[in-house]
C-alpha cells in the first residue's frame, strides 16, 4: 500500500484550510473541496490531519471521501478524462471511446499515465445528451466523439 508522506508545509496549509472554516466539523464537506484542490487528492494521511483539526473521526472523513464521486483518494493527471456513460452516450459508442482511449494512453479505468499527463475514468452522465457521445478532458466537453478522433484530441493537449 502507497503512503504519503506530508511535508511541515503541506500540513500547515491543511491546518490553514480547516482554520478558514473555524475548525467545525459542520464543515468537512468545504473542508475536503478546498484540500482537493490544493493537493489535487485525498489520501489517507490528508484526511488523518482533516479528522485531527475537525476534531471528528478518521472514519467518518473516509466515509465521505468516499461516498462523494467529486472526491478521489487517488492523484488525477494533469488533463483528467472523463468519459459519460450515461444513456444517449452509451447507445451512441462510449464504449467504444473508453476501449479507445485505454488503448491510445495505455491506461485502465481509473489509472493514470506514467507521465502524470492523463487519466482517465468514466461519469454517469453529464447533462450534454445532444452531444453524444462526450468526452471530459479538464473543464473542456468534447462532443459527438468518434473513436477516430481520439488521436487528434489528445494532440491538443501535449
Amino acid at each position: 500500500m502507497n503512503t504519503t508522506v506530508l511535508q511541515d508545509c503541506q500540513i500547515q496549509t491543511i491546518k490553514d484550510i480547516c482554520a478558514s472554516f473555524d475548525n467545525q466539523a459542520s464543515e468537512l464537506i468545504n473542508v475536503l473541496h478546498k484540500t482537493q484542490e490544493a493537493f489535487g487528492y485525498l489520501p489517507a494521511e490528508v484526511q488523518q490531519v482533516i479528522a485531527k483539526e475537525l476534531n471528528i473521526s478518521v472514519a467518518k472523513v473516509y466515509g465521505v471521501v468516499t461516498f462523494y464521486a467529486f472526491f478521489t483518494m487517488k492523484p488525477k493527471g494533469k488533463y483528467p478524462i472523463a468519459v459519460c456513460m450515461g444513456t444517449a452516450c452509451y447507445v451512441r459508442g462510449a464504449e467504444k471511446i473508453v476501449d479507445g482511449l485505454k488503448r491510445e494512453l495505455d491506461i485502465e479505468v481509473g489509472g493514470v499515465t506514467p507521465d502524470g499527463k492523463f487519466s482517465l475514468n468514466c461519469l454517469r452522465c453529464v447533462g450534454a445528451c445532444g452531444l453524444a457521445p462526450v468526452v471530459m478532458i479538464g473543464e473542456k466537453v468534447h462532443g459527438r466523439v468518434e473513436a477516430n478522433q481520439l488521436k487528434d484530441i489528445l494532440a491538443q493537449y501535449e
